[in-house]
């Protein structure tokens, strides 16, 4: 038979009363004994053996980080044509170096045109220099004008990069805990009763999806991340990843289980320093990126928050 323990009435335990028909204990209303110390009914609860949502294994693999992309590419857009695809490309060749810029691969006319040529638009020799402009996708050799010489895309930022520009700017922040029991001296739970834990309404800047575009280099990257789970370290030794943002608690749940994320303690923290368990969520964070003709994933991890719940110590009566 399971332990029997006393459950002195007025403990806030997630702002259920234990009394009612919930399906994980079962309680004698009848006050059988009044604590000589704080003249509240004492109730004899028997306790069911501990359990809970979630589990301490993932709720699945996240996806693999799949690296920075090529700095190089083709955009046909820039030449208002659909064809070929864009996508990476060597950033040299027999023809010279990519120009994302130009869209093309770019080298010193040698010799340089006489004076008034007109690939020289209107300047004169010695003044900047003039460049070959080939595209391989279309065929197209071109002769521009420039004061400097254009700069090589294999020296600029990968897509990867760019793609961090535009997590930077999102502002991407740990999720507001929700929890019952709640935090705080009036607050408190009882071993071997159900905790919920949940992303306190959450937005684009705390779980997501949260959309954002950023340039750099002549690339242009568009990034989207979202959480892909929440991984909760209950402060027993115990981590409970849940793959959504959780159920908020409200007090017509009773005493169940959270349906998507719980937890229930075996021990009081009483034994703890300052009697508290420390809970803390890690959000994980995925953001997927396209541009410059390819895609790709980046993982964010270590996104954290914390709250410190109290668990009430239940007192061994019998067996």
């Amino acid at each position: 038979m399971r332990p029997l323990v006393t459950l002195i009435l007025g403990l806030v335990l997630i702002g259920a009363s234990v009394a009612g028909s919930a399906p994980t204990a079962s309680a004698d209303t009848t006050c059988q004994v009044t604590d000589p110390l704080t003249g509240k009914c004492v109730v004899w609860v028997q306790v069911p053996a501990p359990g809970g949502s979630g589990g301490d294994s993932p709720v699945g693999d996240l996806p693999d980080d799949t690296g920075s992309g090529v700095s190089c590419y083709w955009d046909p857009r820039k030449q208002g044509v659909d064809r070929p695809p864009a996508g990476p490309v060597p950033c040299t060749s027999a023809e010279g170096y990519w120009s994302n810029a130009y869209n093309c691969y770019v080298e010193l006319a040698k010799p340089q045109p006489p004076a008034g040529d007109p690939a020289w638009e209107g300047h004169e020799p010695g003044d900047g220099a003039v460049y070959h402009c080939y595209q391989p996708q279309t065929g197209i050799l071109l002769w521009f004008w420039a004061q400097d010489a254009p700069p090589g895309a294999a020296a600029g930022p990968s897509p990867r990069e760019v793609a961090q520009i535009a997590i930077d700017s999102m502002n991407l922040e740990a999720i507001d805990i929700g929890i019952a029991p709640e935090p705080g001296p009036d607050s408190v739970g009882l071993v071997g009763m159900p905790v919920w834990m949940w992303a306190d309404h959450p937005d684009e800047q705390t779980f997501g999806p949260n959309t954002a575009s950023a340039s750099a280099g002549g690339i242009t990257v568009t990034a989207t991340a979202k959480v892909e789970q929440v991984t909760w370290s209950m402060g027993d030794g115990t981590k409970v990843i849940c793959a959504t943002a959780g159920t908020p608690y409200a007090p017509r749940f009773g005493a169940q289980d959270s349906p998507d994320c719980g937890h229930t303690y075996a021990l009081s923290s009483a034994h703890n320093q300052g009697g508290t368990y420390t809970v803390t969520a890690t959000s994980d964070w995925v953001v997927t990126w396209s541009g410059a003709g390819q895609t790709g994933t980046i993982r964010l991890d270590g996104l954290v928050r914390s709250v410190e719940i109290a668990v009430g110590e239940a007192q061994v009566l019998g067996r």
